[in-house]
């Protein structure tokens, strides 16, 4: 599946150029966009799909999922967020926030909640919101003032696209597992851990977010000048260096590495403690003391 989505977008980018046609952008839009989620989604799904986890629900989290978290997300920044230096504290929060609503809303319906359920629809919804993301951003990068950009829409696509499995699929896949892992009679807990989990996964995608932030003030801090700590107190972004060019492009990457191992670990450590390798993990489902004696091995009667 990606390498067919690959070779169709590359293709649709080839006869774009050739032909000059503006009616195959929004195809290559689209397909830059979707190909990496949807692919990740499926192989997520065929992985660790249960009778519970159907095609059907799956769809509706990655595209009703995604398209009301995008919604949601761009309401709430709209009214709430300002320039600041915790801007992108709070876009964690409410992007995470609208994610985890969309999630709840589309499963509200479920019988059965099992944690590794609620990892994979909980990345459908991530991927599903990171797809409509990267077509917004691909369509902002293709519009400049010398007028329409190719180049600028492939870089975003493909950045984005090699960066999509370690954002937002990620980050609301770990909410998933762990919300599910609590429900208990059809119904959703917000507990402590629950809660904990949704403010260590804003976190984390601030972080992400502060990476490029992060890694000009450690240029400067590592290799700045007096002329340019002169202009940065008089509130002037100094004209880099070659060398600080360089320097800033690796701290960027290692900042985004250490941020994508941190959700990584985080993945594992949720998916170990709800004990998602069993389809039906979680604490709705334990068993009680009759059932643990019922299972365990019979004696003879002569004994």
């Amino acid at each position: 599946m990606l390498l067919a989505g690959l070779a169709l977008w590359a293709a649709s980018l080839v006869v774009t150029l050739l032909t000059g046609n503006a009616n195959l952008v929004p195809t290559l839009i689209l397909l830059g966009s979707f190909v990496v989620p949807i692919t990740l989604l499926m192989w997520a799904h065929q992985r660790w799909h249960d009778q519970h986890l159907t095609t059907e629900l799956l769809l509706g989290a990655f595209i009703g999922g995604g398209v009301l978290g995008v919604l949601a997300a761009s309401l709430l920044e709209a009214y709430f967020l300002d320039p600041s230096p915790a801007l992108f504290l709070g876009v964690g929060l409410i992007e995470e926030a609208a994610k985890l609503g969309a999630l709840i809303l589309i499963t509200r319906k479920l019988p059965h909640r099992h944690a590794r359920d609620g990892f994979v629809l909980g990345a459908a919804v991530g991927l599903g919101f990171a797809a409509f993301e990267t077509a917004g951003y691909a369509f902002n990068a293709l519009l400049t003032v010398q007028g329409l950009s190719l180049s600028a829409l492939v870089q975003t696509e493909l950045v984005r696209g090699i960066l999509t499995p370690f954002g937002h699929g990620l980050w609301t896949a770990i909410l998933g597992g762990v919300l599910f892992y609590y429900a208990r009679d059809g119904r959703y807990r917000y507990t402590a851990p629950v809660v904990l989990t949704y403010l260590l996964v804003s976190v984390i995608h601030a972080l992400w977010d502060y990476s490029h932030s992060i890694a000009l003030a450690l240029t400067f801090l590592f290799t700045g000048t007096r002329w340019q700590y002169e202009l940065l107190s008089r509130g002037y972004l100094p004209q880099p260096t070659e060398e600080q060019t360089h320097v800033f492009t690796l701290l960027s990457l290692l900042s985004l590495a250490v941020v994508a191992l941190l959700g990584l670990i985080t993945l594992r450590v949720a998916w170990r403690r709800t004990g998602a390798n069993k389809p039906s993990g979680g604490p709705q489902d334990s068993p009680g003391p009759s059932t643990v004696r019922a299972a365990g091995p019979r004696r003879n009667s002569s004994a």
